[in-house]
C-alpha cells in the first residue's frame, strides 16, 4: 500500500472520529459552561498527553517549533472547541455540522501558504463549489435564525483549518501524535488554570449524557482523532486528505439523528450529498 492510500486511509478515521465532535459537544453543553466544557477537555487530553511523552521519552520539540505548536493549540485546542461550543448555545448539532463542509476549503488555504502546496487549479474549482454549495444552505436557512451562531462556526472554521494545516507540516518532523499531545502539554498552564476557575460549584445537576459528551470530545475529539489526522495529512498531502472532511457533515447528521434525535431535512441531505461528490474531482487535481 503506497503512502497516498495509507494518508487517506488515516485521515478517514480521524474524520469518522471528528464526526461525534459536535453532537457530544451539543449534548455536553446542556449542563457544562462552554468554556469550562472547552478547558476541561483540553486538560484531560492534556494529562494523557503528558504521560504518553513521558512513557515513550520523546525528545522536547526544538526551539523553532513552539510558535508552530502554539498556533496548533490556539486553533485546535481552544479555539476550534471554545467557538463551537459557543455556537452550540444558539444552533443545533445538525446545523452547525454544515459548516464543517468549509474546512476543506480552508485546510487547503492553509496548507498553501503554511505547507508549501500547490494544487491544481480544477482543484479549486471542486473545493470551491463544494464550499459554495455548503455557505448557500446556510444563507437559505436565514441569518435570523442565528447570526452569531453562524459567525462562531464560520470563525471556528477558521482557526481549526490554520490549526490542521501548521500541525500537518510539524508532523512531517515531530510525528502525528507527538504533535497534538506537545501542543496540549504547552496548553496546559492555561487550561488547568482556567479549568479551576470555571469548574462548576457543584456538579449533581451535571446529567449522565453530559458526562459522556465530556469524555468523548476530551479522548477522541481531542486526542485519538487528532493522532490519525495529523498523520493522515502528512503522508497523503494537506490539500488532499483535508477533502476528506467534506465526508464529515454526512456521518454528523447520522449521528445528530440518532442520537440526539434532531430533524435533519431533505435539503441538508441534498446540500452534503452535493458536497461529497465534490471530494472525488478535488482529490483527483490535489497534486
Amino acid at each position: 500500500m503506497d503512502k497516498t492510500t495509507t494518508g487517506w486511509i488515516y485521515g478517514l478515521t480521524g474524520v469518522v472520529i471528528f464526526s461525534g465532535s459536535l453532537p457530544a459537544t451539543r449534548v455536553a453543553v446542556m449542563d457544562f459552561d462552554p468554556l469550562f466544557l472547552t478547558v476541561a477537555r483540553a486538560v484531560i487530553a492534556g494529562l494523557l498527553g503528558l504521560g504518553l511523552l513521558l512513557a515513550f521519552r520523546e525528545k522536547r520539540p526544538a526551539r523553532g517549533d513552539i510558535v508552530s505548536l502554539t498556533i496548533v493549540a490556539l486553533g485546535c485546542v481552544v479555539g476550534f472547541p471554545l467557538l463551537t461550543a459557543l455556537a452550540l448555545k444558539h444552533v443545533t448539532s445538525a446545523h452547525s455540522i454544515v459548516f464543517i463542509g468549509l474546512l476543506p476549503l480552508a485546510t487547503a488555504i492553509f496548507g498553501v501558504l503554511r505547507g508549501g502546496e500547490r494544487p491544481r487549479p480544477a482543484f479549486w474549482i471542486f473545493s470551491l463549489l463544494g464550499s459554495a454549495l455548503v455557505c448557500s444552505y446556510a444563507l437559505a436557512q436565514g441569518l435570523s435564525a442565528s447570526p452569531v451562531g453562524d459567525l462562531l462556526m464560520l470563525a471556528a472554521v477558521i482557526v481549526c483549518g490554520l490549526g490542521y494545516a501548521e500541525g500537518a507540516v510539524l508532523s512531517r518532523r515531530l510525528g502525528g501524535w507527538q504533535v497534538i499531545c506537545w501542543a496540549l502539554v504547552l496548553s496546559l498552564p492555561v487550561t488547568i488554570t482556567l479549568c479551576f476557575m470555571t469548574m462548576p460549584h457543584s456538579i449533581d445537576g451535571i446529567s449522565g449524557p453530559a458526562w459522556l459528551g465530556l469524555i468523548y470530545v476530551s479522548l477522541f475529539s481531542m486526542l485519538i482523532g487528532f493522532i490519525f489526522w495529523y498523520r493522515g495529512l502528512a503522508q497523503g498531502g494537506i490539500a488532499a486528505v483535508g477533502q476528506l472532511q467534506f465526508l464529515q457533515p454526512f456521518f454528523g447528521f447520522a449521528l445528530a439523528a440518532t442520537l440526539l434525535k434532531e430533524s435533519v431535512s431533505w435539503s441538508m441531505l441534498i446540500v452534503t450529498l452535493a458536497v461529497v461528490a465534490c471530494v472525488a474531482g478535488a482529490r483527483k487535481f490535489a497534486h
